[in-house]
């Protein structure tokens, strides 16, 4: 902890030292402790008298209210090791990406309509992964973020359930091939990463200025060809993988 140095040059008699432990309440310090230096034998007073005081941990949140549309969401725990059971250094920890809605806001007014937000507390969400606020509350990390940056609704603990919202797609990725045309397998490295796959879960679409729902233009099943740096990837218990995006975010159907 940061620590405190008061020093007094003149002497100073150690009947004022009660006049440090004051300091205690008057500047929110925890701990003092006093050393002396240099003392004089003809005299009860003192040439220098230091004062080293830690400071108080800042305070914690045992509260927090959203407003407007906004959500707060109790991260899960970052993962500190594989599963295996060796230990990840810090950058090559999986930043989580969805976690337990604790709390959420009045919602917002679009059009003439004050809408709610649809999301209840209590709900496990997977949420845009470079998104939100920080904040602990209660020693525990959360994310403080607006309704539109949660991507869906987990229901199980399978992605392949989770209920999209607004004008969110799951889409099942295809599969990479895993070798060149010639027969030569390729390395995880230098495969390359798939821009089409199925849609397996559609939200109930976007909001218009009025407050209605604008149908999207896809539709379960389609085979679909998006952006290719676009959405949040997932993966599935199997294994399998899946991106959660927009519909804006689709090119075109193949068939």
């Amino acid at each position: 902890m940061a620590a405190t140095q008061l020093t007094s040059t003149s002497s100073l008699t150690i009947k004022n030292l009660s006049l440090y432990e004051g300091l205690r309440s008057a500047s929110g310090i925890s701990k003092i402790n006093v050393s002396v230096a240099y003392p004089n034998s003809t005299s009860r007073s003192f040439r220098a008298l230091a004062v080293n005081a830690a400071s108080v941990t800042s305070n914690k949140y045992t509260s927090v209210k959203p407003l407007g549309d906004r959500v707060l969401v109790k991260t899960k725990i970052v993962e500190e090791k594989t599963t295996s059971g060796i230990f990840l250094p810090t950058g090559a920890q999986k930043k989580p990406q969805s976690g337990e809605v604790v709390a959420i806001g009045s919602g917002k007014k679009v059009g003439d309509k004050k809408l709610p937000v649809a999301i209840k507390a209590g709900a496990e969400v997977v949420y845009s992964k470079y998104t939100g606020t920080e904040i602990e509350v209660e020693g525990l990390s959360h994310l403080i973020l607006k309704e539109d940056d949660i991507i869906g609704i987990l229901e199980t603990d399978d992605v392949k359930d989770l209920k999209p919202l607004n004008d969110r797609l799951l889409i099942k990725v295809a599969e990479v091939e895993n070798k060149t045309a010639g027969g030569l397998l390729l390395a995880e490295s230098t495969k390359e990463k798939p821009s089409f796959g199925t849609v397996v879960a559609t939200g109930p679409g976007s909001l218009d200025e009025e407050g209605n729902r604008t149908p999207l233009p896809v539709s379960l099943g389609n085979t679909v060809l998006y952006s290719k740096y676009a959405g949040n990837d997932l993966q599935g218990a199997d294994g399998s993988d899946y991106i959660a995006l927009r519909a804006s975010d689709v090119m075109a159907v193949l068939s």
